[in-house]
């Protein structure tokens, strides 16, 4: 049994329940050995300059694409 002083009582949030909200916390960035490692399985040659240049600019993408 519970008594009414021990339940906490806030205001519900409703943005938790909504799909942008979720989206947010779901999505991340994605890191230079996740780059090499793609390269690797396609194939494909790069250098360190490349998978800076690749992981900036996917991250800018994916961070636009949230909003």
């Amino acid at each position: 049994m519970v008594k009414s002083r021990e339940v906490e009582v806030r205001p519900l949030d409703l943005k938790v329940f909504a799909v942008e909200y979720t989206e947010e916390e779901t999505a991340r960035s994605i890191s230079k050995k996740e780059i090499r490692e793609l390269a690797d399985a396609l194939g494909l040659t790069y250098d360190d300059a490349q998978t800076t240049f690749a992981k900036k600019i996917m991250n800018a993408y994916m961070k636009k694409e949230k909003r």
